[in-house]
């Protein structure tokens, strides 16, 4: 994962679709936008300017994986971590000036109880959850070797570097820099061993949850959207061979924005 420099695309050529998220706000921006810069097909433009929050901007992503195009975000929602602030004027500019953020997902192989195999990949994170009153049992192994026989815990997840700052943060687990090439590894509420607070993996570490008592304590798994229920095992890794590309405003890249979260009081 990298920041680099978008491609200079002159701004008066430039193919811009206009994708929004479902809300009042975002719906108005969006037509506002249609009017002074045109309408293209996602299919056919140089670039996707997604128009709400960080959930609508996982979307948008996710609907392009694999094609290669980038996508500027402007905050029309509440958080706005992965968005740029909204401004209708010189549009075209701003996104020939920004410079891009290169993510690669986490690809999730999720076995259930029924033998059923499920696949996903995930921006974000891929956590594991239990699903009922009784805390999970999840014995953890990592490239091959057994790390941690027994996690009693409400959950355990697994997060890219820009998806630390997410769910991951709120479990405490690490931030983690893009150039750091580590993922997260936290668990949530974790009962035993008590005192274990998670680990940071290499990139290239391939991870295995293992639900242990899975028909007494049974297990959801999740990759950003996708939920795959009664779990009895997840293989978890970086899928490099997916990239995708997000946009920002120059002096206000992810890098700079995980960084400056970390003295946020």
């Amino acid at each position: 994962m990298s920041a680099t420099t978008a491609p200079h695309i002159a701004p008066a050529t430039q193919r811009i679709a206009i994708a929004a998220a479902a809300t009042p706000a975002a719906q108005q921006s969006a037509a506002r936008l249609t009017a002074l810069y045109g309408e293209c097909p996602e299919a056919t433009a140089d670039v996707i300017v997604a128009l709400g929050g960080d959930g609508f901007m996982l979307e948008t992503l996710h609907r392009t994986l694999g094609r290669g195009v980038p996508v500027y975000g402007m905050n029309c929602g509440s958080v706005g971590f992965l968005m740029n602030t909204f401004e209708e004027e010189a549009l075209p500019a701003r996104i020939a000036a920004a410079q891009a953020a290169l993510l690669h997902p986490l690809r999730m192989h999720a076995v259930t109880m029924t033998g059923a195999v499920e696949e996903a990949v995930a921006l974000n994170e891929v956590s594991l959850l239990r699903q009922l009153r009784q805390a999970a049992k999840i014995r953890i192994t990592i490239d091959g070797r057994r790390r941690l026989a027994e996690l009693v815990c409400d959950g355990v997840l697994i997060a890219t570097p820009a998806g630390s700052t997410a769910y991951n943060l709120s479990a405490h687990g690490p931030i983690v820099p893009l150039s750091a090439n580590l993922l997260p590894l936290t668990p949530i509420s974790a009962f035993r061993p008590r005192r274990w607070r998670g680990a940071l993996l290499p990139s290239s570490a391939e991870v295995l949850f293992e639900v242990l008592e899975a028909d007494k304590r049974p297990v959801a798994a999740v990759a950003d959207f996708t939920e795959v229920r009664d779990v009895v095992s997840v293989a978890v890794s970086e899928d490099r061979s997916i990239a995708v590309r997000v946009l920002f405003d120059p002096d206000q890249g992810l890098s700079e924005r995980i960084i400056a979260e970390q003295f946020t009081v």
